[in-house]
């Protein structure tokens, strides 16, 4: 079968919001909590606090965000929910009252819009909450309720709250606050159905799909792309599955995946043994231990031949999440680690995802300190912004950073060179992750074009007499791109 994704996709570099840390609105807005007491925006955030972030201190931004070069934001959970991460939905079709709610949404959709930039919304499918109306209907009525079948029930009575005892039903992985949807259910199927029909035809341009392999109903996704494909062909839909995903990949299920297997060596590769064991221990991807550029390389060929490339065009690219502690945290602050990722992030084949934040340096361990305010600008680190703008602006300008074929050129000790090439159009791309100064040749024979023109970075670029042998002097931890 041909496999169609979105074409936007494929040029698009997202910008992941966490909508209750990233900007409160500084304008006078009607809204419905007037004098909330808000966490400081500038302490540590905690599990169960709010620093009140809404969706105009998002449209306040765009101006920045365009600045940045950032044409689609993906939202993590803006659904009504008791919780500051929105993960336990109360009400599918209502927009959050603490984010501006609905009407807030529909004027920062069209705001997004009117600049060409798409948006995503993070549908949670697989659980809802408590606070759901039907699950709650169960927890007042127990087997009289007529949503019974909407949940795993296991037997009475239930027991939402009090830990001592067994719930008596499924919650995500344990989580008595997360009971799990019965997907087997015709009704749960067609009203979730409906709900991502909802929001496709309200305008939004696209679902990240939280936790979708725990579906296991035959079918499932394969319908829910049918019907939102239906509505919006353009429409992209990106799960969250960390490991090979080749299951929802066969172009009848997911455009993408959140692209961990890329998040992982990548962070392995240009932060060796530099990085916190503390921080990535009892995850569920594996940025260790330290390789060499030879063995990035070989990760990288077989991530590109692990799926076709019209969906290697629309993976969804990260360094981090807000489920990850952050790059320079896991890092132990080490700028030129967070500077290679990035290098290697917005030259890979796939739509880059930067975790609001990581462009002006924001620190964070593992949640919930992963999980900041969105930090003052008095205290960002101009340079690591510097770098994402001049990056996002030459994926922008150069199509082959974009769509074109990847090719390893030279990978040993920890200097890793490729090349992206569409047509006449050939870029370099080389990464020193060593200590020492490198001088790497490479032949001709390998390359289309004669590189000479430096475009980003401080390396120098030497050609023989004869143009048959290509020398790259690399400073050390740095990167280049040249054409």
């Amino acid at each position: 079968m041909e496999i169609t994704t979105p074409d936007w996709v494929k040029h698009a570099v997202f910008y992941q919001i966490f909508p209750d840390r990233f900007a409160r609105s500084q304008k006078p807005r009607k809204r419905l909590l007037k004098n909330a007491t808000w966490e400081e925006w500038e302490e540590m955030p905690t599990l169960q606090g709010y620093k009140g972030g809404d969706l105009w201190g998002v449209m306040e931004q765009l101006d920045y965000l365009q600045a940045l070069g950032i044409n689609a934001i993906y939202f993590t959970p803006i659904f009504q929910s008791a919780s500051n991460h929105r993960y336990h939905t109360h009400d599918y079709y209502l927009v959050d009252p603490m984010l501006g709610g609905n009407e807030a949404f529909q004027e920062l959709l069209e705001a997004c819009h009117s600049r060409d930039i798409k948006v995503v919304l993070d549908g949670v499918f697989n659980h809802a909450s408590r606070g759901f109306f039907f699950f709650h209907d169960i927890l007042e009525n127990g087997s009289y309720s007529p949503w019974v079948n909407w949940f795993k029930i296991e037997k009475w009575p239930l027991c939402p709250y009090d830990g001592d005892r067994p719930a008596n039903y499924e919650g995500w992985a344990g989580n008595r606050a997360l009971p799990v949807f019965n997907h087997d259910n015709p009704e749960v199927r067609e009203y979730i159905m409906e709900i991502a029909e909802y929001w496709i035809k309200f305008g939004i341009d696209g679902w990240r799909l939280d936790v979708p392999f725990e579906v296991k109903t035959p079918g499932f996704w394969q319908e829910f792309r049918d019907r939102v494909k239906a509505i919006n062909p353009d429409a992209y839909i990106v799960g969250e599955v960390w490991e090979d995903s080749r299951e929802w990949l066969d172009g009848t299920q997911f455009d993408g995946v959140m692209n961990y297997l890329f998040t992982a060596p990548t962070i392995a590769f240009t932060a060796g043994d530099r990085v916190d064991m503390t921080q990535v221990q009892d995850r569920s991807y594996y940025p260790y231990p330290p390789l060499f550029a030879a063995e990035y390389g070989e990760k990288m060929q077989e991530l590109l031949q692990l799926y076709p490339w019209e969906i290697q065009l629309t993976q969804l690219n990260l360094l981090a999440s807000h489920d990850t502690a952050r790059l320079i945290s896991i890092a132990g602050s080490d700028r030129p680690s967070v500077e290679l990722a990035t290098l290697l992030l917005l030259t890979f084949p796939g739509a880059p995802s930067i975790y609001y934040g990581d462009e002006v340096g924001l620190p964070g361990k593992i949640d919930p300190d992963s999980r900041r305010g969105f930090p003052l600008e008095a205290t960002w680190d101009r340079e690591i912004l510097e770098y994402h703008r001049q990056l996002i602006a030459l994926r922008h300008a150069y199509p082959a950073l974009r769509t074109g074929d990847y090719q390893v050129l030279y990978a040993q000790g920890l200097v890793y060179i490729f090349a992206r090439t569409l047509g006449s159009e050939e870029i370099v791309v080389a990464v020193n992750a060593g200590t020492d100064f490198a001088r790497v040749s490479l032949e001709t024979s390998r390359l289309r074009s004669h590189p000479n023109k430096l475009l980003f970075g401080s390396a120098e670029i030497e050609w023989t007499a004869d143009r048959s042998q290509l020398n790259l002097n690399l400073p050390a931890r740095t990167g280049c791109i040249a054409t």
